[in-house]
């Protein structure tokens, strides 16, 4: 693999839970790796007080904890910290910017990066339109002598007004092609391999399209509740927090046309496409086609779990969702007439997050089975996380006399490559910011369309009190209502944690 040219990589942000548990193991793993330049180094600027000593110590803590090579490349973090400095200063005080300009040129000399620079943005939304404004005034934004890049952490605006406001602060400070929008998500190697094993298999793809596949479903399933995000999850919800942004990204790779190249233009050209032909859903169609709920309280194995209006942080009348269920349509020639299902939500009974094609039964059962196993039709099963694979079910003769059919499963697991390093998200994203290139990072048109997407749906429950909040019992997977949203006897996909583990008992 090609290593990145020399940079400094500036964060924003250094002294918070970001930086440590993510950030800096996962530039640490790349340094094992050797896929670092020699000349580099990492500037972590915030308000807290520390010395270059004091940071080093901390986030030598984080290596330690979360880095996914530390184990097998023990020692090698003490030559690592000597690449990390800190700054202290306001970042919301423009006054302050010359003064901490002046250091990172100081560094940049000392270390003999060529004046590159990546500026990672691990603060709140709040500070998205400042920071590039403030830097921009520096001229911090200028790649006459050497590349600048900025990279925004979601969320991505808060609704469809506010994500146009954030790409104009934002373009108005750094060209399109120097903005990096990242979503962990895509980061993922399995996500990744979606696209290899569409297009790269000839079995799949002439399948692929409203001919041979029923419906497509999507799952992003978590055990836990908020916990002390009560008060942030307010304000969010699963809507915003997860389908605007993470699944609506899983179905465009799922939904796009192959791309003329792998390059990023070319990539997100396509996702954009799919963006720009989903179906609306107009608000006073939104109790038709979305269905959202709330946890409350139960009991799991005799633990008491708390409710979402009981968690802290949380308003005691709360009518935020902590579960979404979703059908739309793709209108395109491919996918005419294709339902696709969204379903993600918080103390569901499992964590998981999976993509399953639905293909379309044989036209005539000559053979009999199991009328359940029948109604499932084939199914390929890509698997994001955990237990990370492929699964696909087809029908099997069951031995002896006769023809009775059962569903069996065929399937491969990213932990039979005994031999292989799976880069963890973050360090896969930032190598390849680092390398310049965007191909799994988020357009400003693609942010848009989403949201334009998501929006009605937002203003309908806004302006319709009367819309159903579906209450669902922790450790359940939602309301029983989210089951009448797919199209006749079929139901969701219950998975447990284990890829081959459907239809089992499941751990809660």
């Amino acid at each position: 693999m090609r290593q990145p040219e020399k940079h400094i990589l500036v964060i924003f942000g250094a002294s918070g839970d970001l930086t440590y548990r993510k950030l800096i193991p996962s530039v640490f793993d790349l340094y094992t790796q050797k896929l670092l330049p020699d000349n580099f180094g990492v500037l972590g600027l915030g308000r807290t007080d520390l010395s270059d000593d004091q940071f080093r110590d901390k986030m030598k803590e984080g290596i330690e904890k979360f880095s996914g090579t530390i184990k097998t490349k023990k020692g090698m973090e003490e030559e690592f910290l000597t690449k990390l400095f800190y700054y202290a200063f306001n970042t919301k005080e423009e006054k302050e910017y010359p003064d901490f300009k002046n250091h990172l040129e100081s560094l940049n000399k000392k270390l003999k990066t060529g004046n590159n620079y990546i500026f990672y943005l691990a603060t709140p939304p709040s500070m998205y339109p400042l920071v590039p404004k403030f830097l921009a005034n520096n001229q911090l934004n200028d790649e006459s002598n050497g590349f600048k890049r900025l990279i925004v952490e979601k969320p991505f605006g808060y609704d469809l007004e506010s994500a146009r406001s954030l790409n104009r602060d934002l373009q108005n400070q750094f060209r399109e092609d120097q903005i990096y929008r990242i979503d962990h998500y895509l980061g993922k190697e399995t996500v990744q391999n979606l696209l290899v094993t569409r297009f790269s298999n000839g079995i799949f793809e002439p399948l692929w399209n409203r001919n041979f596949i029923d419906h497509v479903e999507i799952t992003s399933a978590e055990d836990i509740g908020v916990g002390d995000r009560g008060g942030y999850y307010e304000d969010s919800g699963a809507l915003r927090d997860m389908v605007q942004n993470h699944l609506m990204l899983l179905a465009s790779l799922v939904a796009m046309e192959p791309p003329a190249l792998i390059k990023d233009e070319s990539i997100r050209n396509e996702i954009v496409k799919v963006m720009q032909s989903l179906r609306p859903i107009p608000e006073e169609k939104v109790p038709e086609f979305v269905i959202r709920g709330q946890y409350i309280g139960s009991e799991i194995r005799g633990k008491k779990q708390k409710g979402y209006r009981e968690e802290k942080g949380v308003n005691p009348k709360s009518r935020t969702e902590t579960f979404v269920a979703m059908k739309f349509f793709i209108d395109n020639w491919r996918w005419a007439g294709v339902p696709f299902y969204i379903r993600t939500g918080k103390s569901l009974p499992t964590r998981v997050t999976e993509i399953v094609i639905h293909f379309r039964p044989t036209p005539h059962h000559l053979f009999h089975g199991d009328k359940d196993i029948m109604k499932q039709k084939n199914q390929l099963v890509i698997r994001i996380q955990p237990d990370e694979g492929i699964l696909l079910k087809f029908g099997m003769k069951v031995p002896g006399a006769g023809f009775n059919v059962q569903d069996v499963n065929m399937d491969f697991h990213y932990s039979e490559l005994n031999d292989t390093y799976l880069p963890s998200a973050y360090e896969r994203l930032l190598l390849d910011c680092m390398l310049g290139d965007a191909t799994l990072y988020s357009r400003a048109d693609a942010v848009e369309a989403a949201w334009e997407f998501v929006d009605p749906i937002l203003k309908a429950w806004k302006n319709q009190p009367c819309i159903k909040v579906h209450g669902y019992p922790a450790g359940t997977w939602g309301p029983d209502v989210s089951d009448q949203l797919i199209e006749g006897e079929q139901t969701w996909r219950y998975p447990c944690k284990n890829l081959v583990g459907d239809g089992e008992y499941c751990e809660l």
